[in-house]
């Protein structure tokens, strides 16, 4: 019947298919209470966390599971001071490469992922390539890291560091509240 208004019945079934499974991993409102309050405290226990979006414990604890399975909860992790580390200089470095071949892109990319120092590194569109932040004890320690490891980067043109005087907003939470 499907070939007898031109609707292919293959397609159409997995469309099907796929809406539904779009429809399981939507958000809904007490999915992104959970994911807020994990993202204010990941450590909260889930009678606290169950009470607070008004859920029972063991329905609060397979939405969790859920939204970890699904992927929106990539990790815990503890949140440290990075003065109280030693950590406290932030540099932002703008970096520019010789040219856009994969192999130079793929051959940066795997070279400043290897180092511990890199917080972020992003592909930007603009005047530069890549965005990286780097957290170093002092000006003295970026120097050293300057000559020894980014200077050596592969396929790196220009570098225009930037030092931050002080955070403004410094956020680790995602907006999904909204």
């Amino acid at each position: 019947m499907g070939a007898l208004i031109g609707v292919d019945t293959t397609q159409l079934c997995r469309s099907i298919i796929e809406g539904m499974e779009h429809a399981e991993k939507a958000l809904d409102g007490v999915d992104r209470a959970i994911l807020d309050l994990l993202q204010q405290d990941g450590r909260i226990a889930n009678v606290d966390l169950a009470e607070a979006v008004h859920l029972s414990p063991s329905a609060c604890l397979r939405r969790v599971r859920r939204l970890e399975d699904g992927g929106y909860i990539d990790r815990y992790v503890a949140l440290l001071d990075p003065s109280a580390v030693g950590l406290g200089t932030d540099v932002f470095v703008e970096i520019t490469l010789v040219g856009q071949a994969e192999a130079t892109l793929d051959a940066f990319e795997a070279a400043v992922a290897d180092r511990p120092e890199v917080m972020s590194c992003h592909l930007m569109a603009g005047d530069f390539d890549y965005l990286v932040h780097l957290v170093v004890s002092d000006v003295a320690d970026y120097e050293a890291l300057h000559r020894t490891h980014l200077a050596q980067l592969p396929g790196v043109a220009r570098m225009v560091s930037s030092f931050a005087l002080r955070p403004i907003c410094d956020r680790t939470a995602y907006p999904i509240g909204r």
